[in-house]
């Protein structure tokens, strides 16, 4: 436990001119961790000195960053395995105080909708047809094809809010809620595009790889097939590659996310957001010591 004290006494000492003793009082705050947030955050309302809100406000950032950057590490360390979790940290990185359980709320309400008309015996395409209807038609979900470029929508709080995202984010949503559905449909990391694919192992004799088909979740669940990225490649001049048309793993998915943001944040000119978000992508690039 924190002794608020204490605390409140180096919170006013935020301002002193003296560097060496900002600097240790800004070491001590920051070893508090996310317990030393409320009080900072009181202070900061009391603040009359700019200087004080300027060092409160960055000292806030730099636990809420640091706490999303451990929370990242743990995740990919730990196996990556739960893709709505990867997502919610990435959110908290611009949403720090997001109510998750909320979009954990939103997605289950998708999923009963679905499950609720769910026929037993449906076929894969049926399957995807009725999640189709569900998804676009009856809770609105659709490409934000105007503003494309926004970091919103990278963003799944957001795109839950608006019903608009980008490819990536309308994905990985689409396929959360899938393999909350026992359907196996999992991210592709295709160049230029992230679409679907539909995995039947069972089935790879007949197809290759399992994949029944593939799914466009940026264009209203349009489902194609295995000539339709060959011709996609085809057009962008690329060498077949077996990681074009096969499902990637959630570490992949999540490191795509954060390159749309560092692109996103690059245009709008924000070098602060692009440097941290580097530093998360990062976590997934050095070998572990």
């Amino acid at each position: 436990m924190i002794n608020p004290t204490e605390v409140n006494s180096l919170i006013r000492l935020l301002d002193d001119p003296d560097t060496e003793i900002y600097g240790h009082v800004h070491e001590k705050l920051l070893s508090y961790g996310t317990e030393a947030i409320t009080y900072l955050e009181s202070a900061f309302e009391q603040a009359f000195d700019p200087t004080q809100q300027e060092r409160i406000a960055n000292l806030v950032h730099e636990i809420q960053f640091g706490t999303v950057k451990n929370d990242l590490k743990l995740w990919y360390q730990s196996g990556a395995f739960d893709l709505l979790q990867g997502i919610l940290i990435i959110n908290r990185y611009q949403y720090p105080d997001l109510d998750e359980q909320k979009v954990i709320n939103q997605i289950e309400s998708i999923k009963r909708d679905i499950w609720i008309q769910m026929m037993n015996e449906a076929s894969p395409v049926e399957q995807v047809k009725l999640m189709n209807h569900v998804f676009y038609s009856i809770h609105g979900f659709s490409g934000n094809t105007t503003n494309h470029r926004d970091p919103q929508n990278s963003y799944i709080s957001q795109v839950l809010e608006t019903k608009k995202g980008n490819q990536i984010s309308l994905a990985i949503i689409y396929s959360i809620i899938a393999q909350k559905l026992d359907i196996p449909v999992y991210g592709v990391n295709l160049p230029q595009h992230f679409i679907l694919a539909y995995l039947d192992e069972s089935r790879e004799s007949e197809f290759e790889g399992g994949i029944l088909f593939y799914i466009n979740a940026f264009n209203k669940g349009f489902i194609f097939g295995r000539r339709d990225v060959d011709m996609f490649l085809k057009q962008l001049n690329l060498q077949f590659d077996k990681q074009f048309y096969e499902p990637c793993s959630n570490a992949d998915i999540i490191k795509r996310v954060l390159r749309n943001l560092i692109s996103a944040y690059e245009h709008l000119g924000s070098s602060e957001k692009v440097d941290e978000l580097n530093e998360l992508l990062n976590l997934f690039i050095i070998p572990e010591a």
